[in-house]
């Protein structure tokens, strides 16, 4: 007979505390307790935009013809939808990158004189779910601790930026000895998991063959996070053991740009599954170094501004493919996990885009935004407004909201909510 398994329960040992996936048998919880699959949202910006040409079909609805870029998403064409023609009003700065600050909050005229942050959507969303995870939000860059996620105050959030302190702050905690010493075993290849063996056992034999399969898939993922981080400078001062497949690391070549990202998003189904946090953002940072990538010569930010010479958009392309391919693999693993039945993407929504529509001109206009999972009908290629009439990005935003379970109508410069 199966018994339930609280939303609460962690399984613990000296220095290590493994929260677990939604489960089925937590479906089964008393009314004490928070029941149904949580929602989540993840926000991903890439602030050097994407080329247009390459990106946007050129009919709207289900069949749309894939462009160039879209055919890298073609296996997950069902998972997402591309809207186009959305924006933030009076985006005009103080420097030209400057919408970067306010990709999330919409607040107007970011970095002129007198200039405050409003609150981001992530935030909102942050509060609304309080103290139901460890972490109310997460906020994480591919290079440093500069963040969208703003206050209520429009103060900056500093953004993670190594996988291994995050998976150390994840599931590491207890006094310094212990985590010190749970840091050792990590670093001699040994996993955190050993020490709740016994615990693991007793809880498969509570739990449905279902749930068994999924925990043992939660389980694994975080034995592969521990594999990867071996070689990480995070754990320890000391030389650490090679492993034969590093994926989720600490990548220190700052030219790395693929490999950054990956990292991020090999990370972020760990985050969710653990319910550390429903709310993330993850911010990607040009680097200004010529990114690790065959056929490129130049720097990313430089190649953005291309000014329509075909040699430099041929090497701006080849980045933003593979920044693309990286973003289908996420969503193939977001697809994969299982939870009481569904996929965790299902209960996810994912927004991927830039804060400038074309990066060559820093124009804010007609963003690239995607829009994933989270049990929205997808399929589609969708035109919100022409290029110079652009609805309000916040509208989409409200939607977010609204899907979080945050009884909202408006946020940041909305007049009303996107839906199709």
């Amino acid at each position: 007979m199966y018994t339930r398994v609280s939303r609460r329960e962690v399984l613990k040992a000296s220095g290590v505390a493994v929260s677990l996936p939604f489960l089925e048998a937590m479906s089964r919880a008393s009314n004490a307790e928070e029941s149904g699959t949580p929602k989540r949202m993840v926000l991903i910006c890439s602030t050097l935009g994407f080329y247009s040409p390459s990106l946007f079909p050129k009919t709207t609805g289900r069949d749309y013809e894939a462009t160039e870029y879209l055919e890298l998403l073609q296996g997950n064409r069902g998972a997402f939808s591309l809207i186009s023609g959305l924006s933030h009003p009076e985006q005009t700065g103080k420097e030209p990158h400057d919408t970067e600050m306010t990709f999330l909050s919409s607040a107007r005229n970011p970095g002129l004189g007198g200039f405050r942050n409003s609150i981001s959507v992530d935030q909102v969303a942050a509060e609304h779910i309080g103290n139901q995870t460890r972490f109310s939000s997460v906020a994480l860059n591919t290079i440093g601790s500069e963040s969208q996620a703003y206050n209520s105050n429009g103060v900056m959030i500093p953004a993670e930026h190594k996988p291994s302190q995050l998976f150390a702050k994840m599931f590491l905690q207890g006094s310094p000895q212990e985590i010190r010493r749970q840091r050792r075993r990590l670093a001699e290849g040994l996993s955190i998991l050993d020490l709740v063996g016994e615990q693991t056992k007793d809880l498969k034999r509570r739990t449905s063959n279902d749930d068994s399969r999924q925990l043992e898939e939660y389980f694994s993922a975080i034995r592969q996070a521990e594999l990867d981080l071996h070689d990480s400078e995070g754990w320890l001062d000391r030389p650490k053991p090679k492993v034969e497949q590093p994926t989720i690391r600490d990548v220190e070549d700052k030219a790395d740009l693929v490999g950054r990202i990956r990292s991020w998003f090999k990370m972020i189904p760990l985050i969710l599954q653990s319910d550390s946090s429903r709310v993330i953002s993850l911010f990607i940072q040009d680097h200004n170094v010529v990114p690790q990538i065959n056929g490129v010569t130049a720097e990313h930010h430089n190649l953005s501004h291309h000014g329509q010479d075909p040699n430099k958009i041929r090497q701006l392309k080849l980045i933003e493919k593979e920044i693309l391919q990286t973003f289908n693999q996420f969503l193939t693993s977001m697809g994969q996990a299982q939870e009481v039945g569904e996929r965790l993407l299902d209960n996810t929504a994912v927004l991927f885009g830039s804060n400038l529509g074309n990066a060559n001109a820093h124009d804010p206009r007609n963003l690239p935004i995607f829009i994933a999972g989270g049990g929205y009908d997808h399929g589609h290629y969708i035109k919100a407004g022409t290029h110079d009439d652009n609805t309000p990005l916040c509208n989409l935003y409200v939607n977010l909201l609204q899907r979080m379970g945050v009884e909202t109508a408006s946020f940041g410069t909305s007049d009303g909510i996107l839906e199709w």
